[in-house]
């Protein structure tokens, strides 16, 4: 099983943009990410670090896998 990564708000918004999600708006420390094919939105808080529970949810709304997330944040 692959460890889930420690990231900060923005960390996660900039690797989510390199699978088509794009910042919507900001509303307050809440990031509003969308997607258009296919479709998918997601609401992430702009924190120093997320927690694991957070980072999880998010990442099944936006149906990312944790493999997906880890392969993303190594091509950087």
């Amino acid at each position: 099983m692959s460890q889930l990564p420690r990231l900060s708000g923005r960390e996660l918004a900039k690797a989510l943009g390199k699978v088509g999600f794009e910042l919507k708006r900001q509303q307050g420390s809440h990031m509003i990410l969308r997607r258009k094919d296919p479709w998918a939105q997601t609401v992430i808080p702009d924190h120093k670090e997320l927690d694991r529970g957070t980072l999880r949810a998010i990442l099944r709304q936006t149906e990312v896998s944790i493999q997906q997330l880890n392969q993303i944040l190594r091509a950087d």
